[in-house]
């Protein structure tokens, strides 16, 4: 098991809300500083575009600062999934994280496992294994019966409880309902607070430790369901913009990011 962090971590920062977008060469130097051992590049749409020089770079500065890297995608269309194969190919990666549905393409569990028959196979072939990741729009129990009607090793489930809360499913039933699939843990705190005029609820992040999230109850729980398997787990953020505008957004970003690394590197 290896503790890691995501683009997630360094939405604000890389967005076009910033001053200057951090570079992906800067979020891989920030982690590593930060005692980070994997970076997952997710749902980082630039990194289309790259070409193998460029591919080669970014796996070269990951290897330079002694990171493991991992990529993060939507969709699973044949030939989406055999870009991102071959991407995979070019920076060493071993993970790639993806998600059932996307805009124009919404595919119900019996075609979403066609699909996925298609295109796992190649992966199995690269010893690249693809995680799909919990979340509102995929019914948990729809997403496990995908990763079983493939019936591969290769496939699993990117675990992200806080996710599927806006579905009314319970952080702790997904946990348990994924628990022998999951290859990845996406670790992101998050709780409820009053709006103004106790008119409604805001769902948001929150530091780890500080909100809703089971963590020592989710590690536990993968742990026995799935012995002696290495599963990363990847610090991610909801953190919602500031009023104060983008200095303290930023600087908080930081803040929850160091807080939630250190917190699990001491929890090793």
């Amino acid at each position: 098991m290896a503790y890691g962090i995501s683009t997630y971590a360094y939405f604000w920062r890389h967005s076009a809300r910033a001053p200057r977008p951090m570079t992906l060469t800067e979020m891989l130097a920030d982690t590593a500083e930060l005692g980070g051992q994997v970076f997952q590049i997710c749902d980082y749409a630039p990194i289309e575009a790259y070409d193998r020089a460029q591919l080669a770079d970014v796996r070269a500065t990951a290897h330079d600062l002694g990171l493991e890297l991992e990529l993060g995608t939507r969709g699973i269309r044949t030939e989406h999934l055999a870009k991102y194969l071959d991407m995979a190919g070019e920076l060493g990666v071993t993970l790639v994280r993806s998600m059932l549905h996307v805009p124009g393409h919404r595919p119900d569990p019996a075609e979403a496992t066609a699909l996925l028959k298609e295109s796992v196979p190649r992966y199995e072939d690269a010893g690249v294994t693809l995680g799909l990741e919990t979340y509102e729009q995929v019914a948990t129990d729809d997403l496990v019966a995908v990763v079983r009607g493939v019936d591969s090793d290769r496939l699993g489930v990117v675990l992200d409880p806080g996710n599927s809360v806006a579905r009314l499913e319970r952080p702790a039933d997904v946990v348990t309902a994924t628990a022998a699939h999951v290859v990845n843990i996406h670790v992101k705190d998050f709780a409820f607070s009053r709006r103004d005029g106790w008119v409604g609820f805001t769902y948001a992040g929150t530091p780890l430790g500080e909100g809703l999230l089971n963590y020592d109850g989710m590690i536990a729980a993968v742990a026995a369901a799935r012995p002696g398997r290495r599963i990363n787990q990847i610090v991610e953020h909801w953190l919602p913009w500031q009023d104060e505008g983008y200095d303290v957004t930023a600087r908080l970003e930081h803040q929850w990011t160091q807080h939630s690394i250190n917190t699990l590197l001491r929890s090793e």
